[in-house]
């Protein structure tokens, strides 16, 4: 099965994120769609090993920011390669709180959800959320998938479901300088050799020690 076929489905992508008791947690997401209409109801896929499955559980609420073209990819970093169970993501970015749950300010809007109902699977648990709140905060267009992957050139974390395994052995036919860690691939102009020691993968803002030439 060619795998590839799934990447012509629509996604976006999110930042879900809930409360680890009163403290703010959340990952990437990009499998989340709406429902039904009246009332409001979204359906948000996650890996059964991201901390904020667990935290949605046991808070019974999640909220979802819509990422732009114009967020900061450094977001996709922080809350798609690291876990919240070792730190707290939210120390490092803007966000304000809405019924409670932190929103990401650097979104083109957001919606707050209530827990209705949950379907597990082998992988993930898909949580149906009714929606409590929502607003549009920048017109600008949201991020999707095919856009971070062709603009940003960014990779999937592991637990997404969208996750190919070939993501990480699949190389272009001229030597590139890749991120060990999210898998950003560089080209720009600078030759890599070139770049400071100062530099950071724009992805998940690790050290330049951490690039690999393929």
């Amino acid at each position: 099965m060619n795998k590839n076929v799934f990447r012509n489905f629509s996604y976006g992508v999110y930042v879900v994120s809930t409360l680890d008791n009163n403290r703010p947690t959340g990952c990437i997401a990009n499998s989340i769609m709406q429902i039904t209409s009246s009332p409001a109801t979204v359906a948000v896929s996650m890996n059964h090993d991201n901390y904020t499955n667990s935290c949605i559980e046991a808070s019974g609420k999640f909220a979802i920011s819509i990422l732009s073209e114009d967020s900061d990819p450094g977001l996709i970093g922080n809350f798609g390669f690291q876990s919240g169970k070792d730190i707290n993501k939210f120390d490092t970015v803007s966000y304000e709180t809405i019924g409670d749950l932190p929103v990401i300010t650097d979104a083109c809007g957001y919606i707050t959800c209530k827990v209705i109902d949950k379907m597990e699977t082998s992988t993930h648990t898909v949580f149906l959320g009714e929606v409590v709140e929502g607003d549009i905060l920048k017109n600008e267009p949201a991020m999707t998938y095919a856009y971070y992957h062709k603009v940003v050139k960014g990779k999937s974390p592991k637990n997404a479901p969208t996750y190919i395994a070939e993501e990480e052995t699949k190389t272009e036919s001229a030597a590139k300088w890749v991120c060990g860690i999210c898998g950003y691939v560089y080209d720009g102009d600078t030759p890599f050799e070139e770049l400071p020691d100062t530099y950071t993968c724009p992805i998940c803002k690790q050290p330049k020690s951490v690039f690999k030439q393929q």
